[in-house]
This record gives C-alpha cells, structure tokens and sequence, in this order.
C-alpha cells in the first residue's frame, strides 16, 4: 500500500523542510586541524553509493506521488553524477566544496550535506515516513532494496521486517517470483545480514555501558 499526501499535508511538509534547510545550512562545513583529515571528523562514513541510493530512492518515491518530472531527474541525475566520480565525495561536502556533478543545484547539495554530517537527511527521512508503511521502511533498510522492491516483498511476498527477509532468502521463497533470481537472492540475503549484524553490534554495545560497575571500598 502507498501512502498518497493530501494536498495541505504536501504544503506543510514542503513549508517545514524550507524551514529545516534553511537552519540547517547556514555556511555548514567542517574545519580540521593541521594533519586531521576531514574524514576523520565525519561522524558518518558515506559512501557515494549511499548518497545515491538515497537520491535514487527519493526520485522513486517523488515519481510514485506523480511529482514534477523534473524535480525527479534532477535527483537521479544528482545520483548518476555522484556514482561516476572517480572519489569519495563526502570530504567534497563536508568541506564546503561543490564537486563537479553536472546540474547539482543548491538546495540539494545542502541536503546531501546533511547526510555526509549526520548520516541522515530530513527530507528523506519525512518523505519515507509520509509515504512508506513503516514494515516497508524497515525492508528499505537493506542494501539494494529501493521503495518498490520494498512494497513489492511487503505487498505480494508477504514479507515485513528483515529477519523474514533473510529467512526467505536462505530458504530459496523469493526466486520463484519474477524478477528475483538466486543472484538477487543470495545479494539480499548478504544484505539482511549487514543489517542484522550491525544491529547485534549496536545493541551489544549498548548492554556493555549498561552494565552497573562494582562498587570498591575505599582503601
């Protein structure tokens, strides 16, 4: 199911992510110190293939609204300008640069800078949530899988988290449909598994700071 935005919502949406853009952006960009490396200061490394799968996603999403087709290409042009690169273009960001991508307009380099310093975007953030049921959400997630392949493993296949996602891959369910075969199997299987490892991580993380430290007697 696609979440469609009524048109007052759209406008409220669009007035609060001119007001976000607008705090967040002013002169944004990170200062090392002599012998640091911007990259070093990033508290998110992502990668030109991150950026744009986000910004192939958002053109999805925006097309499946029916959206202005040229706002559309401008995001998939953002994308396949940011992929041919020959660099990282997350220092490019952070430093304040503008790299050479073709057609990069200001408001969107501001948002890909957010997700070079952050790790997030709002927009994007805001559009998922506003348009994406929160199992598909949670599918998008994995790597290589974009908001109609999520609707699609919700919709048709059942399909509403990651583990279950990885089970029906382990277990050969998704290639007797069309469109996925056992290379797209085996790719989303090693996707759910990034997913779930970086999650046992995180939460192993989170229990060892937990964990209350054993009182001593003074000595």
């Amino acid at each position: 199911m696609f979440y469609a935005l009524t048109g007052a919502r759209r406008a409220a949406w669009r007035a609060e992510e001119a007001d976000h853009m607008f705090q967040f952006t002013q002169s944004v960009q990170l200062m090392p110190d002599p012998g640091e490396s911007v990259e070093s200061l990033l508290p998110a490394q992502v990668s030109n293939q991150k950026i744009a799968e986000v910004l192939f996603n958002i053109a999805t999403i925006l097309e499946m609204q029916q959206a202005n087709p040229y706002r559309i290409q401008a995001y998939r042009n953002a994308a396949r300008g940011i992929l041919a690169l020959g660099e990282p273009v997350g220092p490019i960001f952070a430093r304040g640069e503008k790299p050479a991508v073709p057609g990069l307009g200001e408001r969107l380099r501001r948002k890909i800078t957010e997700l070079v310093l952050s790790g997030h975007m709002t927009f994007y953030d805001d559009l998922c949530e506003e348009s994406l049921p929160e199992d598909v959400r949670d599918l998008m997630r994995v790597p290589h899988v974009g908001p109609r392949t999520a609707l699609r493993l919700a919709g048709q296949l059942d399909i509403h988290s990651v583990p279950m996602l990885l089970e029906a891959a382990e277990r050969q369910r998704l290639r007797a449909y069309y469109g996925f075969g056992p290379r797209s199997e085996r790719r989303l299987a090693e996707g759910a598994l990034v997913v779930l490892a970086h999650e046992a991580r995180a939460d192993g993380e989170t229990e060892a700071t937990s964990v209350p430290q054993p009182h001593l007697p003074a000595a």
